[in-house]
């Protein structure tokens, strides 16, 4: 018997941008992120949603490349597709992009450059990282949500069979550019949901993180810029660290960043997507804080604090698609996700999460009651 082996590693490399207004001509972060040399040839896929805020967008993008003609090219016009799960949920979108990098001779040394919420980012990378084994990808973020969070990782991907991200890839952008320009048009509701994963974030990783989060949370609450900008750039950078140090492409069975994550992906589906993936969070941490809480682990002291930061903010903590059956199967699917034994996040105190293998489900669903009964008090208050 005879054998081969070979071993490789390769190194990966991409920057993070702030930035305000983008697309104004006269700011040249844009032009100066791409290699120098001939005109970087683009492609845009605009998220609809964030297209019909900023009505100028599609001209401003053009009049920027125009202004810049030495070092920009566009293929096309911008592709616009729906925002939100809308462009998960159908492959028609995915389809369209692969179309359009044929169409349009789009090569690997070219860039398909997406402006949207995560969802868009997510379906967008993943065509880009299909097409030609891999098109160079641009993210840049318009929410709370995937500035700080999903639009500075390596994950991709499109749900399929009913399941969150059953199709994906992890494949690092060339860049993600963040403008704090496309916040302003937020509704509340997406302004606060991004919030649940800097509260998630600081929870497992970073005490004083959380500290501060306790301070601000009356600025956060009244859409301050600056509150926001601490925000997404303190949480985008734990973020990277993490990427950096552990297991990015998720060899292994363990996601410690998908904290409170079993029970979001879940309520998700049981809610047909009528929840924002950040208010799936939200209730999903304090599930497991409470858990966490009655199995022992976390203290009654931490557990009001965060239970009460996530109220402050606005977010729910309780919905009825809790108490349905299949909630549970989350846990399975969750595992299913990643493979290997079940690794779930909790919490041992503020800033330090611990990993278990196993749920106890009479205590979950003990936990859940508890949420229903602070739920119905913070109504009826």
């Amino acid at each position: 018997m005879k054998s081969l082996s070979q071993s490789f590693s390769v190194a990966f490399h991409y920057q993070v941008h702030f930035t305000q207004r983008l697309f104004d001509v006269e700011n040249s972060l844009l032009k100066e992120v791409f290699l120098k040399g001939n005109p970087a040839k683009l492609f845009f896929v605009v998220d609809q949603g964030v297209a019909e805020a900023h009505p100028q967008l599609l001209a401003e993008i053009r009049s920027y490349t125009d202004a810049h003609s030495n070092s920009l090219a566009l293929f096309a016009d911008p592709l616009v597709v729906p925002g939100g799960e809308a462009a998960k949920n159908d492959t028609k979108y995915l389809q369209q992009i692969i179309e359009a990098v044929d169409r349009y001779r789009i090569d690997r040394h070219s860039y398909i450059v997406a402006i949207g919420g995560g969802a868009v980012l997510d379906m967008v990378g993943l065509a880009a990282a299909v097409a030609h084994r891999g098109v160079r990808h641009i993210r840049i973020p318009t929410t709370v949500l995937s500035q700080n969070d999903s639009g500075v990782g390596v994950k991709n991907g499109v749900n399929y069979f009913g399941k969150k991200n059953f199709l994906g890839t992890f494949a690092p952008p060339y860049a993600v550019i963040n403008d704090s320009a496309f916040l302003s048009t937020l509704d509340d509701r997406d302004w606060r949901a991004g919030i649940a994963e800097a509260i998630k974030v600081a929870l497992i990783k970073d005490t004083s993180f959380w500290e501060r989060l306790e301070q601000d949370a009356p600025a956060l609450v009244n859409r301050d810029q600056e509150a926001m900008s601490y925000l997404i750039h303190r949480c985008a950078d734990i973020h990277l660290q993490h990427i950096a140090g552990g297991d990015p492409f998720e060899m292994g069975s363990s996601r410690p960043l998908d904290f409170g994550h079993w029970v979001a992906h879940k309520l998700e589906q049981l809610t047909d997507y009528q929840l924002r993936h950040g208010e799936a969070v939200a209730i999903g941490i304090a599930l497991d804080v409470t858990y966490s809480h009655l199995k022992g682990m976390l203290s009654e002291a931490d557990l009001h604090r965060i239970i009460k930061l996530l109220l402050q903010i606005g977010f729910d903590i309780y919905t009825p698609e809790l108490a349905e059956p299949d909630l549970l199967r989350g846990l399975d699917e969750f595992q299913e996700h990643l493979g290997g034994q079940l690794t779930i996040m909790l919490l041992e105190e503020i800033g330090r999460g611990v990993e278990v293998h196993e749920m106890d489900k009479s205590l979950i669903q003990q936990a859940i009651g508890q949420l229903a009964e602070q739920q119905t008090a913070k109504v009826s208050g």
